[in-house]
């Protein structure tokens, strides 16, 4: 991972990202149609360098079908650090037969025990990461001296 940023806040590069994200398995899926922003959480795999989720029927696919621009934002923290990554990119419902059996060879299981037939897979326009070193807040006043 890079350096710390004054020891507190460091920059990730594209592929500390990619390597945060293959370690965790749920995210936040934003998408945008109109004027109207919605957020679902999605579990997920990293597949090369794009993410694949899978999805019933509804509105989380209707809207990506609608505009496929969407944000992907995974975070994870413990005592000592945490790290956000954020992916902006396009998603876009595997419908090939091909596609669609590699998409059945990755390790992605459903969390809850609903058939979800749709595979999404968001493709990375850009991305963005941080790693922050967590510690009590600093003496915002400093002591006074009388």
């Amino acid at each position: 991972m890079e350096e710390m940023m004054d020891d507190v806040v460091a920059a990730l590069s594209d592929a500390d990202c990619w390597q945060l994200l293959a370690e965790e398995e749920l995210g936040r899926l934003v998408t945008h149609v109109g004027d109207v922003l919605d957020i679902f959480p999605v579990n997920y795999v990293v597949d090369g360098e794009s993410v694949v989720f899978r999805t019933a029927e509804g509105s989380k696919l209707v809207e990506l079908t609608v505009n496929d621009e969407v944000l992907f934002e995974v975070d994870h923290y413990t005592d000592a650090f945490a790290w956000s990554v954020v992916v902006r990119g396009r998603a876009r419902r595997l419908s090939t037969e091909e596609e669609v059996e590699a998409a059945d060879a990755l390790a992605l299981r459903p969390w809850l025990p609903t058939l979800k037939y749709n595979y999404v897979r968001v493709t990375a326009d850009s991305m963005s990461g941080r790693r922050f070193r967590r510690g009590p807040e600093p003496d915002r006043y400093g002591i006074a001296e009388y």
